[in-house]
């Protein structure tokens, strides 16, 4: 059961997305899922930049690909005026030059749309959502979500350092 936030402090999301069935079944997903989240939508980084001075979400679902200014540009811009909103890359095109491109420019995830569509699947139709991102009935490659490596917490930077020594 997903549990309601306290009244007043609803939540606000960003999806930055061009393709506009993509755009239309993420919103349409989280207003399910999460019935109290304000979502707010743009197809391009004009447009998204706008919505971000005005409104100011909490988390940004950014395309790769954008028309004009692409999703690692736009990322590097929101990170170096808003640091505190998380940012997390939804592509068609998941490659490790594009994960780490994803984290250099301060992306806080990286998601590919399928393994998406398979965790959102799970979610709708009751099932268990299998570690590997899987659907459970088809093999997999490895889990498409990842968080940029250095987001640990401070205890957990710690402890390995202190393992190594």
């Amino acid at each position: 059961m997903v549990e309601k936030p306290l009244r007043g402090s609803m939540k606000r999301i960003l999806i930055v997305e061009d393709n506009a069935f993509f755009l239309q079944f993420l919103k349409e997903t989280m207003h399910l899922r999460f019935p109290w989240i304000d979502i707010l939508e743009a197809a391009n980084g004009e447009e998204a930049m706008r919505k971000i001075d005005a409104l100011s979400p909490e988390a940004i679902f950014m395309d790769l690909r954008l028309p004009g200014e692409n999703g690692l540009e736009l990322t590097k811009k929101i990170k170096a005026q808003y640091r505190d909103i998380v940012v997390v890359i939804l592509t068609n095109y998941d490659l490790p030059e594009y994960r780490e491109a994803a984290y250099q420019s301060g992306a806080d995830h990286f998601v590919s749309k399928d393994s998406f569509l398979n965790i959102v699947n799970s979610i709708l139709t009751n099932q268990d959502i299998p570690e590997d991102g899987s659907n459970g009935r088809e093999p997999v490659e490895k889990p498409r979500v990842a968080s940029r490596p250095d987001q640990r917490r401070p205890e957990t930077i710690a402890q390995d350092n202190g393992k190594n020594e």
